[in-house]
């Protein structure tokens, strides 16, 4: 049996004060050095353009495309819970700081919820989801003939030829598997991933003259060992393959994804990216947009690619991502996906199913089961960057309603 009490859901933003008031009181304001952060990530995960410089991913002028929708309650479906207790989707939408919460089935929208004064309006902040776009558009431009996967990418981009990247090919980074040196410490001040923030913006410089941008970070970065032995997570590669993207097009990152991606799928509003001082898209994790909006682009990856008759991305490219190379998965991934991969900037969960996601720190995810026909779309604001209990009942939860409703 479930535990019967109910889980106290955490305080909205509103609740706690945070950015309340006329002026709000100095411990309640979100500034650079705390707002991506909980509990302040509550209010700006919502509110991303009060912080940081953007770049608008225009949504074109063609029609909002809707969707068909057969709404049920699932919140008392239990699961076993990561920690051995049954819990409730209720439960677990409440107890891992849910935002939004969208699940599509055979087309149709069966549960869309909205938390922490989040509304169908809303821009939420994508973090890491933010790469599975740029992969995605990645296998746009390729169908497009315009990119060579196996060319060294000093071929592309000349000013990689001094550090690690040179003799990396595309393909190698699109699935993380670079030999180049990156930490990826989130917590460390003096981590590789710090100063991305940083240069992107998001943290406040001791001396703005000497702020790096994006692109300088790249070209500093050493190769420890070959390309291609194994996957290790890197944020900095999908800034690397935006850069080689434009180069590609002569195009900027908003743009491209707007004309090959954001006015193609119906979407509802206008999204944004977050941009660095020299213009740069920050495409690791700073793409914002609405739930719906984002289930938009996640019903194009179920379909194959496909936005009703028009095929967006190459058939090919989508079915790719459900074949990784689970041999070059390691600990401490293998702890949330015991069977996966990482293809193409995407997270394989289990390469059997073939099933495939895209994640962000703080609980950012769109899970897309095509052998299912089955959807969902997660944003949280999770008061710590990683939490791997939070992910695998999250997954539970997302297979005991896929379940239920396939009977």
């Amino acid at each position: 049996m479930p535990d019967d009490k109910p889980a106290r859901p955490p305080l909205s933003a509103r609740e706690m004060g945070i950015m309340q008031g006329f002026p709000p009181p100095p411990d309640k304001r979100a500034n650079l050095l705390n707002w991506d952060t909980g509990p302040y990530n509550r209010w700006s995960f919502q509110n991303v353009r009060a912080m940081v410089p953007t770049v608008d991913v225009p949504r074109g002028t063609g029609p909002v495309i809707p969707f068909a929708s057969d709404v049920q309650d699932f919140s008392a479906l239990t699961f076993p819970s990561v920690d051995g207790a049954q819990k409730t989707v209720g439960q677990c939408l409440t107890e891992t700081y849910t935002d939004g919460f969208v699940v599509i089935f055979r087309g149709e929208i069966v549960t869309e919820l909205y938390f922490n004064d989040m509304t169908p309006a809303s821009l939420h902040l994508a973090q890491s989801v933010s790469k599975s776009v740029v992969g995605t558009l990645t296998g746009i431009i390729h169908g497009e003939g315009l990119l060579d996967l196996y060319a060294p990418l000093v071929e592309i981009v000349p000013e990689l030829a001094s550090c690690g990247y040179a003799d990396a090919t595309l393909e190698q980074v699109l699935d993380m598997q670079s030999g180049v040196r990156f930490d990826e410490t989130y917590t460390a001040k003096d981590s590789d991933i710090a100063r991305v923030d940083l240069a992107a913006g998001w943290r406040p410089s001791p001396d703005p003259a000497k702020r790096p941008s994006l692109r300088d970070i790249i070209t500093g970065l050493p190769k420890i060992r070959p390309h291609g032995e194994k996957f290790e997570y890197r944020s900095i590669e999908t800034d690397l393959i935006a850069w080689v993207l434009e180069r590609a097009t002569g195009q900027g990152l908003a743009d491209l994804v707007s004309t090959r991606i954001w006015s193609r799928i119906g979407a509802e509003r206008d999204a944004y990216f977050t941009v660095d001082q020299a213009g740069s898209a920050l495409a690791d994790g700073g793409f914002n947009a609405t739930l719906r909006d984002y289930a938009r682009f996640g019903t194009m990856m179920l379909n194959g690619g496909r936005v009703g008759d028009s095929q967006i991305v190459p058939a090919g490219w989508v079915d790719a991502i459900g074949q990784g190379d689970p041999s070059k998965f390691h600990d401490p991934y293998t702890w949330l996906s015991v069977n996966g991969a990482y293809r193409q900037q995407w997270w394989l969960h289990d390469v059997a199913e073939g099933d495939f996601m895209a994640r962000g720190v703080f609980g950012q995810l769109i899970y897309v089961n095509r052998k299912h026909d089955f959807m969902a779309v997660k944003l949280s604001t999770w008061p710590d960057y990683l939490n791997p209990h939070f992910s695998a009942d999250t997954l539970r939860a997302l297979r005991a309603i896929r379940e239920a409703l396939s009977g």
